[in-house]
């Protein structure tokens, strides 16, 4: 069933603010996301808002909040609702708006401390992503760190921070591995060094999403078809029934070797961004028939076993997929990846195609697709991915956040330190700004409270996130964050004074206020003031660690039922406020 262009979204509202423009509009049935447009006359030739995601610009509902545009300027804007990410509908009626040169730049909060608006769901817990976890075994090092203990490390402060249960990472059948070999024309398994990673990782309380990737070069029918520098081979099987033999063999050995209860937790995903010639040589034909051929081997050694897919790109192939795989081919969950702009919801695609309910995995995404980035290192990521868990919170199963550690080397290993890398932790396994941020959410309650907000780009330029503990303490998240990544180094008209007020309290608290800013909790700020070489000394590396860490503003204070405060929220950044009864 292929998607129908959808009608233009209704009642399109834009309020303009202090060098800003929020956009909000009607959700259309159907929409798995939205594209904002913009224009310098009505009549003028529209195109896409660009906020420099470089993979996808549409958002998966309203509000919008643009601020690429000059301030004093009058705009046009439109919008247009996507039933697929490549499947835009019309434009609805062209708004006029002005950002602003001045306005007041406040925004009011009040936090209902004593509402309940169900549990607080953590997309981020399922999985997070790694470099192939044969990494995990490397003695080598970089920058003077070693390699494999310090990746392990990473994805341990994962479990410990923000209590992430499982990892997703490329290349479980790689050739580094030596999982595959013929000889004599007759294949050969051996699954030791799969046992060695996944021993290492099961001890550190996670467990694997079993990415089945890439392909053995003995069993490719184009082994000079590679990606990254590890070279992985991106080919179809030259023998379709020796791959499935394979993956019968690889999942029938993990049932043995961890206990059918172990792996019952587990899930395998077919493949990688097959739908980018970079990650698969062969037809589009060729992979639905992988997918269907995979899918199928893992079933027959178990029913039971999860398998899903298409682990696409740019939240692509859902509409194809579920089009074109036979149905009796398994899929128990669907997952993509997109980055630069919030996951799209794409429950509509599902439910187009008669599977609503199908649990949803974003097994990738992140602030940009694009490695040795400036904005990976930035604290405007850390208002970004906050803003992506709140919009992904309870309409998907795990967004899974691309990647752990900087020590990565699908384009080379870290020429110096951050570098732009993907991780949320730097080598010499110091925490990033969205390190940080992800802990915040993580310190947020069980149960999810209700707040208000009003004022300059309330909602949409700075967001709020609430929750209690069973032991009365509440805690609210607060962020001020654009899509716009020219604004990766902050632009001070965008800076917010916040007027955050809690109601519904008894007794007395303390109050503490963690902050991720340029001057707090930001290691790039702390290595920018010590060298411009590319790694640090050993005294510099003992000076990081001391810096590594959630700081506070002020002092802890006590205070009374009726709690107000006001502060300046930078754009970028993110406020923690926790009051704990005293």
């Amino acid at each position: 069933m292929n998607p129908e262009p959808l009608r233009p979204p209704a009642n399109l509202v834009a309020t303009g603010g202090r060098a800003q423009v929020t956009l909000s509009w009607e959700p259309v049935d159907g929409a798995c996301g939205y594209q904002v447009y913009r224009a310098d006359r009505a009549d003028g030739s529209f195109e896409p808002v660009d906020h420099l995601g470089l993979d996808v610009l549409a958002v998966p509902h309203p509000p919008y909040c643009d601020t690429t545009g000059e301030p004093g300027h009058q705009y046009w804007y439109s919008v247009a609702a996507l039933s697929a990410v490549d499947m835009p509908g019309s434009l609805c009626a062209p708004v006029a708006c002005t950002p602003l040169t001045d306005a007041t730049a406040q925004v009011d909060i009040v936090v209902a401390a004593d509402s309940d608006a169900g549990p607080l769901p953590r997309p981020w817990r399922p999985m997070i992503g790694s470099e192939h976890l044969s990494h995990l075994l490397s003695t080598e090092t970089t920058g003077g760190r070693p390699i494999g203990s310090e990746l392990a490390s990473a994805l341990a402060a994962a479990r410990g921070h923000f209590n992430v249960r499982s990892v997703r990472a490329h290349g479980i059948l790689g050739d580094d591995l030596r999982v595959y070999r013929e000889v004599d024309g007759s294949p050969v398994y051996d699954f030791t060094g799969v046992d060695r990673v996944y021993d290492r990782l099961l001890g550190l309380g996670l467990r694997p999403v079993v990415e089945l990737s890439f392909m053995p070069r003995d069993l490719a029918a184009d082994p000079a078809a590679t990606v990254f520098h590890y070279q992985a081979v991106v080919s179809p099987p030259k023998d379709w029934d020796r791959w499935a033999g394979l993956i019968r063999a690889l999942v029938r050995h993990l049932v043995g070797r961890y206990g059918r209860a172990e792996v019952l937790g587990w899930a395998f995903e077919v493949w990688n961004e097959a739908n980018l010639e970079v990650f698969w040589s062969g037809t589009p034909a060729e992979f639905w028939r992988l997918y269907e051929v995979t899918a199928k081997a893992v079933k027959d050694v178990d029913p039971a076993l999860k398998v899903g897919g298409p682990a696409s790109a740019a939240a692509g192939q859902i509409d194809e997929m579920l089009s074109t795989i036979d149905s009796s081919t398994p899929v128990d969950f669907v997952s993509t990846h997109t980055y630069g702009s919030p996951p799209l919801d794409i429950r509509p695609q599902l439910a187009r195609h008669g599977r609503p309910g199908l649990p949803i995995w974003w097994t990738e995404w992140g602030v940009s697709p694009r490695h040795f980035h400036p904005v990976n290192d930035s604290v405007l990521a850390a208002a970004f991915l906050a803003r992506g868990m709140r919009s992904a919170a309870g309409r998907v199963e795990a967004l899974s956040y691309w990647v752990a550690s900087d020590h990565f080397e699908e384009l080379g290993r870290p020429p110096s330190l951050l570098h732009g890398g993907f991780g949320l932790r730097a080598v010499g396994d110091l925490a990033k700004p969205r390190f940080w941020a992800l802990a915040m959410l993580e310190r947020l309650g069980e149960r999810e409270l209700r707040v208000t907000a009003h004022g300059d780009g309330a909602g949409s330029l700075v967001e709020t996130w609430a929750g209690r503990d069973p032991d009365g303490s509440v805690a609210v998240a607060v962020w001020n964050g654009t899509l716009d990544q020219s604004k990766a180094d902050g632009h001070a008209p965008l800076n917010r004074t916040v007027r955050l007020r809690f109601t519904g309290l008894s007794g007395g608290y303390v109050l503490r206020h963690h902050r991720v800013d340029e001057h707090h909790s930001n290691i790039a700020a702390v290595w920018r003031g010590m060298s411009g070489d590319p790694w640090p000394t050993e005294e510099q590396w003992a000076q990081l660690r001391e810096a590594n860490e959630l700081e506070r503003i002020g002092e802890d204070r006590d205070v009374e039922a009726d709690v107000e405060l006001t502060f300046t929220l930078p754009m970028p950044s993110i406020s923690l406020i926790e009051l704990v009864p005293r």
